[in-house]
């Protein structure tokens, strides 16, 4: 089983030519509401792909909070344990998604930020039965950390996506199997530059000296590097035409944590998860975009046909 601990958001999608820089206004071609957050995108991502998944976050007690734990519902998550919390709106994200695939982002945690401590307590029990923990950095450290570390004391895998990044501490690092950071991510945890396949090994291995099991650091269209103390591998992207890149990363974790769960070697979860963030770029939207295990286990077949 996996216990995703992380926040849900309704992503605000505007479709543009070009992504605006500072100061300037594009006019948009369409707008979609589609369900997102990059816990409710992995727990959705895992179930899609069979995963026993429960997801521990909270909305607001609005009409995108039911929403939200609606569509979780109908991919297969148990939502038993996300918390609806009065006086606050439930999270947003607002998506510029460019002509290119490429996209950015501007998050509202609202009701994510409610997630405490003592909801983590509250979930010990499901966090200890977890096979794997997968987490984010959309919802309070304090969550975070309790969470890896009852995780951890149950014998239990961890994976951290360390998104949006920010300084971990040395508890979190420790209690961390597997950091899942893209190469801005990798920079700003690491201190170190992260613009070379060298550089990209070095800030990782300085990682793995502070407490980080091990590494798989996501690269976009060049694919991923896992990181070991033993040393790096890189796995190269498979060529498709990206439509909209939001939540490849977030299919990747879910698909890392599904074949975790089943028993299968990290190389081979990598290998696996490599397939599902290529089909995920090819389609618009969060959740939306995410493959189901069917089409995954087509993929030969699907990449002959792009």
């Amino acid at each position: 089983m996996i216990a995703v601990v992380g926040s849900l958001n309704m992503d605000l999608v505007v479709s543009t030519p070009n992504i605006p820089r500072p100061g300037e206004t594009v006019m948009g071609r369409d707008f979609k509401q589609v369900p997102g957050g990059k816990g409710g995108n992995q727990a959705a991502a895992a179930a899609k792909l069979g995963g026993d998944v429960k997801m521990i976050g909270c909305v607001g007690e609005d009409d995108m909070g039911r929403v939200l734990k609606a569509s979780l519902e109908r991919d297969g998550v148990d939502v038993r344990t996300v918390r609806e919390v009065s006086g606050t709106s439930t999270g947003i994200a607002a998506i510029a998604v460019g002509d290119s695939g490429d996209n950015s982002i501007t998050v509202a945690p609202g009701a994510n930020y409610s997630l405490t401590a003592g909801d983590i307590e509250a979930s010990r029990g499901l966090i200890a039965e977890a096979d794997v923990l997968l987490t984010q950095l959309e919802i309070p450290m304090q969550a975070v950390e309790k969470a890896l570390r009852f995780a951890k004391e149950a014998g239990n895998m961890t994976i951290l996506n360390p998104a949006p990044a920010s300084a971990l501490s040395v508890e979190i690092m420790k209690c961390t199997d597997i950091l899942t950071p893209n190469e801005t991510e990798l920079e700003i945890l690491s201190g170190c530059p992260a613009d070379t396949e060298e550089n990209i090994r070095e800030a990782g291995r300085k990682l793995i000296f502070a407490g980080v099991g091990e590494l798989i650091v996501t690269l976009g269209g060049s694919g991923c590097m896992h990181i070991t103390r033993d040393g790096a591998r890189h796995y190269p992207a498979y060529e498709v035409t990206a439509v909209d890149t939001t939540a490849a990363g977030d299919s990747f974790n879910g698909a890392l944590a599904v074949c975790l769960d089943r028993g299968m070697s990290v190389e081979d979860a990598i290998a696996f998860a490599m397939k599902v963030g290529a089909m995920t770029v090819t389609k618009e939207g969060a959740q939306t975009s995410l493959p189901a295990l069917a089409e995954v286990e087509a993929f030969e077949q699907w990449l002959c046909s792009q």
